[in-house]
């Protein structure tokens, strides 16, 4: 096992399996953990990097030691502070083998620090694929099963839905595994735990035979969506919107199984030259002059009027190109509100537009689908979801204002019934989620029950779960 106490060009330095040459570095030297959005920055105390469940153990073990937390954490795709502690962290990306193929059952084993990415080639290689997934893959598996994450499809919930049992290391050292029929609570709480009932070592994935996706893509007007949005959202088997403000056109996404032969992909005039660099040097000009911003949302909703189909590997249709560090968040509608839910946001952003100095978003709004689930913290808990999602990005890694849009995007989709993603940065305190959510204390009560003394437990779960008075700007990057 690998433990990292400096940052940068002065290294870190392996230590042996009893950590006893292990000593707590000052504040000036500790290890720096950023996350992908450059919005938010920690300094463990120690980053330790294990190949295998010994050394989780050993992780552990040193933490209760030492009276700290110990935060598990993937790649650090979260947008927020959910990753980020002031004490041990334990980077899970090297426990990322896969362990079990089961094409009969179709089902497979996996350990939960591999990256989505390098499991659709592992599932691949023995003819198989994940039945839905998001919109990119560059996150864990543990980190997707430990925020309920979703892709779209309004008969598809969650993706934690497809996770059938769980290897799990607990507070005191026991490692456990969990299911629908074994230690239920623990299973159901963990498929949205947020890293805080125990460390996630190995899933059972229930998967498919590998398939191809056609993905047909038009572009509507805003009022042709909503009005007939009932429709749009179970024409295809997965369905997704990009809503472009300035402009009112909607660029519709229907995405179905097919057996036709692959298409060659977009050209890299279009992908790269044109939607990823000029795109950026757009929004890098907007940050000083307030009209490019209004071009650059011209420019993409004008890349996003062609119609477009695609075809490939499910994996590749499912994801998008995520481009640049950007500052997001995404909230969960009831299906049953969205309709009156976009309209408000329509007229807010046309009264921004008005203003001289308004809100003027560059990233269209992304809106998604997803079924029903039976999961404690889900966003989906038990209704038929519209997700609107929402971004600004960071030209060359650069800061853009954000604040003040998405503090009224925020006002708006509350009064809704939404919920925010847990993998994203919000500021509800556990008396809001409670009302939210009817499970709250079912999942309070389990945590607490089987880590009582806060093992996992870091920052963001004391401050949203626990309701300690801990700043959520507290891991804020100062140009973030």
């Amino acid at each position: 096992m690998t433990t990292t106490v400096n940052e940068g060009p002065e290294g870190g330095h392996d230590v042996d399996d009893t950590l006893s040459s292990i000593t707590v570095p000052s504040s000036s030297s500790r290890s720096r953990f950023i996350n992908w959005g450059l919005s938010f920055q920690c300094r463990p105390l120690a980053i330790f990097e294990p190949d295998n469940v010994h050394h989780c153990r050993l992780a552990l073990k040193l933490a209760r030691t030492e009276g700290r937390v110990l935060r598990a954490v993937g790649v650090g795709h979260s947008p927020s502070d959910l990753a980020c502690t002031g004490d041990f962290m334990l980077r899970m990306t090297k426990i990322n083998k896969l362990l079990e193929v089961d094409r009969e059952k179709l089902y497979v084993v996996v350990e939960a620090g591999i990256t989505l990415t390098d499991l659709h080639v592992e599932l691949a290689r023995h003819g198989l694929a994940m039945r839905n997934v998001g919109s990119i893959s560059d996150q864990t598996l543990g980190g997707i099963v430990a925020t309920a994450s979703h892709g779209s499809g309004i008969t598809y919930p969650s993706m934690s839905t497809d996770v059938s049992a769980l290897t799990l290391l607990l507070a005191d050292g026991s490692v456990t595994t969990c299911s629908r029929h074994e230690r239920r609570d623990l299973f159901i709480a963990t498929l949205c735990g947020l890293g805080s009932t125990g460390i996630i070592l190995s899933i059972k994935l229930q998967v498919e035979p590998a398939f191809r996706l056609k993905d047909e893509q038009c572009s509507r007007s805003f009022e042709d969506v909503v009005d007939n949005l009932d429709q749009l959202v179970r024409s295809a088997e997965h369905v997704r919107f990009w809503w472009i403000a300035a402009t009112h056109t909607v660029k519709c996404s229907a995405v179905n199984r097919t057996r036709e032969a692959k298409l060659p992909p977009i050209s890299w005039f279009w992908s790269v030259l044109l939607a990823y660099h000029v795109v950026q040097l757009l929004l890098f000009a907007g940050r000083y002059f307030l009209y490019v911003n209004t071009l650059a949302g011209r420019f993409v909703a004008w890349l996003s009027s062609w119609n477009v189909t695609l075809i490939d590997d499910s994996h590749k249709i499912f994801n998008v190109e995520c481009r640049y560090p950007q500052h997001t968040t995404e909230w969960a509608i009831p299906l049953k509100h969205a309709r009156a839910c976009l309209r408000e946001l329509h007229d807010w952003m046309d009264a921004e537009a008005a203003d001289p100095r308004g809100i003027r978003p560059h990233f269209p709004f992304e809106i998604r689908f997803s079924g029903p689930d039976d999961i404690w913290l889900s966003p989906s808990y038990e209704q038929e979801t519209c997700w609107i999602g929402i971004a600004q990005y960071r030209p060359y890694g650069l800061n853009v204002p954000y604040r003040r849009f998405f503090a009224g995007y925020e006002a708006i989709v509350a009064q809704y019934g939404g919920r925010p993603h847990w993998a994203k940065s919000h500021h509800l305190p556990p008396a809001e989620l409670r009302r939210m959510y009817p499970r709250f204390d079912d999942f309070v009560r389990l945590i607490t029950e089987v880590d009582p003394h806060g093992m996992f437990r870091n920052e963001y779960v004391r401050r949203h779960i626990f309701g300690e008075q801990i700043d959520r700007r507290v891991w804020k990057l100062r140009t973030a």
